[in-house]
């Protein structure tokens, strides 16, 4: 037990959870009202989305590729799903199964490209996402949806506590969608083997291939399971925001990259955990929650997500250098 505990101050969770501490404590002073649970609710609705997509990347980062179409994969999933939905009569079911489809559908494409082109996942996934992007602007004409169903602009709350003053407390769809992808992806590469193979094809493709590993089958899971989640995380933030903007997403890539990172996923594969993605998820909100609160100009959210990268980079090598000197023969 105390040579786990010692392992743990010396991984990248325990800074994490450290500063994460300290900031929350420093606002806490600073501004009262950030740990209302008003404050943390809107919190966890304004950032599944992001944490979704930072989930799923981690998966991809973890096998040793990078995904960088994910928001033009959500931008497709919602302004199709919901153009039906507008159209026709079908309910939660159609629309989850529509967006699900189409980003599963553009994440296995992705996978494909990177295995038989044999080129860096980034490259082809940049490649990707100017395609999806400029087909969807194309068909769109960039025109956006303000009108939706009843039903979808209602969404799901649940109601479970209710303050002296009147003000009712609701756990909603955002914040389901976000615990989910989060016990999911934690099931999935803690107790499948699939997740082991992931593990494994990140920490050295070549061993994998050697060992029998079906290499094309993980790309094709990896990249699908990203374009899965960023079509439901489309639908999630499409009821979140009550509109559909064929340009809103695309951009916004760097914040799941930042959180991604920042949790201790490597650009080398094989490394990360889904309580680093958690706690990355959570620092990158709190920094720019606090920045809002503290009456900051959202100019410096742009400038926090670079030094978050930058601090994650520094993280990394530090992280890399450590385990080069521990290594046997060293």
């Amino acid at each position: 037990m105390l040579k786990a505990a010692r392992g743990f101050r010396q991984s990248q969770e325990f800074w994490l959870v450290m500063v994460t501490a300290t900031l929350v404590v420093v606002l806490s002073i600073l501004r009262p009202n950030f740990l209302s649970l008003q404050n943390l609710l809107d919190l966890m609705s304004s950032y599944a989305y992001t944490g979704m997509l930072v989930l799923a990347l981690f998966v991809v980062l973890i096998a040793g590729g990078i995904d960088i179409s994910f928001a033009a994969v959500a931008t497709a999933a919602q302004y199709a799903a919901l153009t039906v939905a507008n159209s026709y009569n079908i309910g939660w079911i159609g629309v989850t199964l529509i967006a699900a489809a189409i980003g599963l559908s553009l994440g296995l494409v992705n996978g494909f490209l990177v295995y038989a082109l044999g080129l860096a996942s980034i490259i082809v996934t940049i490649a990707t996402q100017s395609i999806i992007f400029g087909l969807v602007l194309t068909i769109t004409r960039g025109q956006d949806i303000f009108s939706l169903p009843e039903w979808f602009t209602r969404g799901v709350d649940w109601t479970f506590t209710v303050s002296p003053d009147g003000t009712e407390y609701a756990i909603n769809l955002q914040m389901i969608a976000l615990v989910a992808s989060l016990v999911v992806t934690w099931l999935l590469l803690n107790r499948t083997n699939i997740g082991r193979q992931v593990y494994a094809l990140g920490g050295n493709p070549d061993a994998a291939r050697r060992i029998g590993f079906r290499v094309f089958g993980l790309n094709l899971f990896v990249y699908g399971y990203m374009g899965l989640v960023a079509g439901l995380a489309s639908i999630v933030l499409a009821q979140y925001t009550q509109s559909v903007s064929p340009t809103a997403l695309v951009g916004r890539e760097l914040d799941v990259v930042a959180a991604a990172f920042l949790g201790g996923a490597s650009v080398l594969g094989g490394a990360g955990s889904v309580l680093g993605a958690a706690l990355g998820i959570a620092l990158l909100a709190i920094i720019q929650n606090g920045l809002t609160l503290l009456g900051v100009s959202s100019y410096w959210s742009g400038f926090s997500t670079g030094v978050v990268i930058v601090v994650a980079v520094v993280a990394m090598a530090r992280d890399a250098r450590r385990r080069w000197r521990d290594s046997p023969g060293m």
